[in-house]
C-alpha cells in the first residue's frame, strides 16, 4: 500500500536529480530539462498531499487543480525558454551556459 512518505521520497529524489542537473550541466537545454524535473517533483508532492489529506473528496481536488496550472505554466515557460536558447544558438553558435556573456559590458 502506498503511503504519503513514498510520494515524498519519490519527489525528493526527482528534485535532487533536477538540482544536480542544474548545477552540473553546461548546456542550456539540459538546464531547462532539469528545471522541468524540479517542477514535476513539486507536482508529485502536491498530488500525494492532495490524495492523503484528511478532507472531503471535493476539497481534495484543489491540489490536482493546482498541478494542472503548474503544468500549464511550465509548458509556456519551456516553450519561451527554448525559443530564446535557439535564437542564442543561431547568433552565437553555442548553447553552452558558460560561453554566454551577453549581459556583460
Amino acid at each position: 500500500m502506498l503511503e504519503l512518505v513514498h510520494f515524498q521520497i519519490l519527489s525528493a529524489a526527482i528534485f535532487s536529480i533536477g538540482i544536480f542537473g542544474v548545477l552540473v550541466r553546461r548546456s542550456a537545454v539540459m538546464v531547462l530539462i532539469s528545471i522541468e524535473l524540479m517542477l514535476n517533483a513539486v507536482n508529485v508532492n502536491l498530488v500525494g498531499l492532495a490524495a492523503f489529506v484528511d478532507r472531503p473528496a471535493d476539497e481534495r481536488v484543489f491540489g490536482q487543480i493546482l498541478v494542472v496550472f503548474i503544468i500549464t505554466i511550465a509548458a509556456a515557460e519551456i516553450g519561451l525558454a527554448l525559443a530564446i536558447v535557439l535564437r542564442v544558438f543561431r547568433n552565437r553558435g553555442s548553447a553552452n551556459v558558460d560561453d554566454l556573456n551577453l549581459m556583460k559590458w
